[in-house]
């Protein structure tokens, strides 16, 4: 295996995402690695994004020699990039072996491979910590492998290997304190992510679909399950449908259980995710939904991914906080009181509802992950407009049965199951 460095001539930022309030360390330079012997090269989008020139040198002989390169396609999402040398080296290129990241599990072994600090073909060696560490962009996260293999700036984009020599994943970002610096805690994205993702690379663009909804991201209870008659806990939930949006058009609604999209079952909402944004925009699909002990099937036509707009969108939030109005108990641990105009003012028109003022931490609605703030929009799939129709409702739930909330919060709707003490 031959492994590359990238260096920024001009335009460089950072080089390893930093997950804390430190400063990231700028050194201009990066890691990647080669996947074709005709010069195209994996790294991190961070490492080249801004750059006005790109030069990568290569380990061995010819390491203090620097040829130039450009971008091919990159990708905002899973933080990835493809490159190309221009020039080619007089020597023939190697080029690694993809491994299969599905198959990691907590313990394996792996080592990292990069550039830290500029200390070049720096090889460190750890375990993988956990799997599914979502991270990323907000809402479209990215489920990362975990490590302890020193991971520090200057090796993003460069490979962690499997105990076989295979690539099983790109090193992004870390989790440090003050020091910016390596303690332990290093991300990786999945190379199965970016494989599926390369041939839209080479093409120069990234095209994802997409259906205008929201899911809930947690995985399904068995008490979630129940309260939606469900067989097994298994499905995706959708809490939001945007207006006049590919769903909104086929029917989907809130509260919603999508258990089959084009005709393969939906084990939870990271595969609706991944389904959907890998069917290509005017595709017409169907897909299952259990919606009131039912099984219904709509026909709805993917959309392009516009993340831009998306990420527009969820960055208009208001900033208002709730009125000093006198809060009311309920039975749970939490106190409930009108809506504020601020908070209504982000809300969809006409929405109702009865925003928490207060939790008790040692109360059913905390243990559920109740906040202050949170606006119930639906108990028991009964809507409520205002705090007595929810005072009502929720006072006919019984001690040990559960409470099924459709609640309103950072500008989407969830669901929330507590059990009433």
């Amino acid at each position: 295996m031959t492994c590359f460095s990238v260096s920024l001539v001009r335009g460089a930022r950072e080089t390893t995402r930093v997950l804390a309030g430190a400063a990231a360390i700028e050194v201009g330079a990066g890691t990647s690695f080669i996947i074709d012997k005709n010069g195209f090269i994996l790294t991190n989008n961070h490492v080249v994004e801004g750059a006005e020139k790109i030069k990568v040198s290569l380990y061995g002989a010819d390491r203090g020699v620097a040829y130039a390169a450009r971008v091919i396609g990159r990708d905002t999402l899973t933080d990835s990039a493809l490159i190309q040398v221009t020039e080619m080296p007089s020597q023939p290129l190697a080029e690694v072996r993809f491994g299969d990241s599905d198959q990691m599990q907590p313990g394996d072994w792996v080592m990292a491979i990069g550039n830290p600090f500029q200390l070049g073909h720096t090889v460190t060696v750890g375990v993988i910590s956990a799997l599914g560490r979502p991270m990323g962009i907000p809402g479209r996260e990215q489920n990362m492998l975990q490590t302890d293999a020193a991971i520090n700036p200057g090796n993003s984009g460069g490979p962690l290997l499997n105990v076989r020599g295979e690539v099983v994943g790109m090193n992004t970002a870390i989790y440090t304190d003050q020091r910016s610096a390596n303690i332990g805690i290093g991300f990786v994205t999945p190379i199965n992510a970016i494989r599926d993702l390369l041939p839209q690379l080479r093409n120069g663009k990234v095209i994802r679909g997409v259906i205008g909804v929201n899911v809930q991201r947690s995985h399904m209870t068995q008490d979630e399950a129940k309260a939606f008659g469900l067989p097994s806990a298994t499905g995706a939930v959708i809490s939001q449908v945007n207006p006049n949006g590919p769903a909104d058009k086929a029917g989907l609604e809130p509260g919603d259980v999508v258990i089959d999209f084009n005709g393969k079952p939906v084990k939870d909402s990271d595969s609706l995710v991944a389904m959907v944004v890998n069917t290509k925009p005017g595709t017409t699909v169907p897909i299952t939904v259990f919606r009131n002990n039912q099984r219904k099937t709509l026909n709805i036509t993917i959309d392009e991914l516009d993340l831009d707009a998306e990420q527009g969108r969820l960055a208009r939030r208001g900033t208002g906080g709730p009125d000093q109005t006198e809060p009311t108990a309920t039975g749970f641990g939490m106190s409930l009181e009108p809506v504020s105009p601020d908070v209504a003012r982000d809300m969809p028109r006409n929405q109702g509802g009865a925003m928490v003022s207060d939790v008790d931490r040692d109360g059913a609605a905390f243990n559920a992950g109740v906040q202050p703030g949170d606006v119930i929009l639906e108990v028991n799939r009964q809507k409520v407009a205002n705090v007595s129709q929810a005072m009502r409702e929720l006072q006919k739930v019984q001690p040990g049965q559960p409470a099924f909330l459709l609640v309103w919060r950072d500008e989407q709707n969830i669901f929330i199951t507590m059990t009433k003490k």
